[in-house]
Parts: C-alpha cells; structure tokens; sequence
C-alpha cells in the first residue's frame, strides 16, 4: 500500500501567494519563496505552484519566480497556469518543476497530454480538472474557473487516464475555499473510475477532512492552501493525525 500524501498548494496570482473562496475574493498569503521553504521545513510530501492567472491573461507561467522557488526547496515540485504546448513544458520541467499541471490547454487539444507523457514520462504529466456541480454531474471549467468548457468532469476524467496523464489534480469549485470539507461524492466518483492517482483538492478545514478523503474518499493525496497558508495546521500535525489513525504517511 502506497503512503497518502499532504501537498501545499501556492496559488500564484501577480507574484504573490493568494486564496479566495471558490475562485473569489482573493487576498494575500504572502511570498511564494517564503512559503515554500516554510513547507520544505515541514516535510510536506510535494508542493503544487499555480500561476492562476496566466491562461485567463494569455500569458506564460512566471518562469524566473518558479526558479527561484526551485532552488531553496527539496520538495517535489508541481508547477501549472499558462501551458500552452511541449516546449512550455520542457521550460518548466528544466526551471525545477518535477511535474507539470496542464488545464485549458489540456481541454482545448486532448492530444498534448499523450504528446507529453511520450516526450516526459506520464508521471511528468497531471491534468488539473477543476469541476462544479451542475445538476446531477459536475461540469469541468478552464481559465481559472472562468469558462465553462460543456465537458462532463467524469468522462474527462477518463478521458485523461486514457490519453497517458500521469495524475489527476481534482478540484471541487463549490468546495474551494469553504473549509466545510473536501467534496466527497465528486471524489469518490472520480477515484473508483480511473486507474491513476487523483489529488484531491477544495474545501479542507479540519483534520477530519484530509481522513475521509484519503480513506472514504479514496484519494492517493490531499492538497490544501489556506488550511496551511493562516497557520490553521501544520503538515506535520495533519500527518500525525493520520498515521495515529492508521493512515500511511511519511513522517
């Protein structure tokens, strides 16, 4: 049985570090570097780094700031926001990023993922799917939840696996931010349907939370920003709750 990973996540927004609520009113976390070497120190098991804005602003991800994060951490390091092709990918994977998280352009041209996985390795590749329930299925949004892209979230789940993405980062839009707890019944319906890790993302307030996720949820890792971000929790503590409760984490 593989060990369940806690994963930081930087929203990046203009240099700095932000989080709303449910893509909304975001405010200040602080700065990126500052806050990734505060994970490295806590042993989180990855860090995820996304430039929200850059597709939205038809942009390219901050390439120097995801350098710099790289060079004072030793955390696997995910990096997301403004992919647009291979060479984009190339970049970042050479910046530091051991991993690269593609959305919108992902959604519009499914063939990059399997050009991808080819050119890097699938366990280069995650696909980030950012959902919202809408009536009896979740609908998948792009542009930093901006769009709707008319794609049922559960066959684009599929759809990812099947095309050779490494992992699915999952994000539950009506949960992001709540702290009311991750969205379990999109989780589920996601994890029992594919055969890759999903990272559970949206909705983390109490230690409770990251258990039923990992568990009930059948997530293989559970990612979190504010939650750590205002110092509510640590890793370290979320992984002890775990692991006195029967979880496998790396301590």
């Amino acid at each position: 049985m593989l060990t369940k990973r806690i994963i930081p996540c930087l929203d990046i927004k203009e240099g700095r570090v932000v989080k709303g609520v449910r893509f909304l009113s975001l405010r200040d976390a602080g700065d990126p570097v500052e806050v990734a070497r505060l994970y490295d120190s806590e042993q989180a098991d990855e860090l995820v780094f996304l430039d929200i804005t850059a597709s939205y602003e038809n942009r390219k991800t901050l390439i120097e700031l995801v350098e710099e994060i790289a060079k004072n951490i030793f955390l696997p390091f995910t990096v997301g926001g403004g992919v647009t092709g291979i060479d984009d990918i190339r970049n970042l994977l050479n910046a530091g990023a051991e991993k690269v998280s593609i959305n919108t352009q992902a959604v519009k041209y499914p063939d990059l993922i399997s050009e991808a996985s080819r050119k890097f390795g699938s366990q280069c590749i995650v696909v980030a799917i950012d959902a919202k329930k809408e009536r009896d299925n979740w609908q998948v949004y792009i542009n930093g939840g901006r769009t709707p892209a008319g794609l049922d979230a559960l066959f684009w789940a599929k759809k990812v696996a099947e095309l050779g993405a490494g992992e699915i980062l999952l994000t539950s839009m009506d949960y992001d931010g709540t702290k009311d707890g991750f969205d379990m019944s999109l989780t589920k319906t996601v994890t029992s349907a594919v055969n890759i890790p999903v990272i559970a993302s949206g909705g983390a307030g109490k230690l409770e939370h990251f258990y039923s996720i990992l568990t009930e949820g059948g997530a293989d890792a559970a990612l979190a920003a504010s939650l750590f971000h205002y110092q509510e929790y640590s890793v370290k503590e979320v992984k002890r709750y775990l692991q006195e409760r029967g979880v496998r984490v790396r301590l």
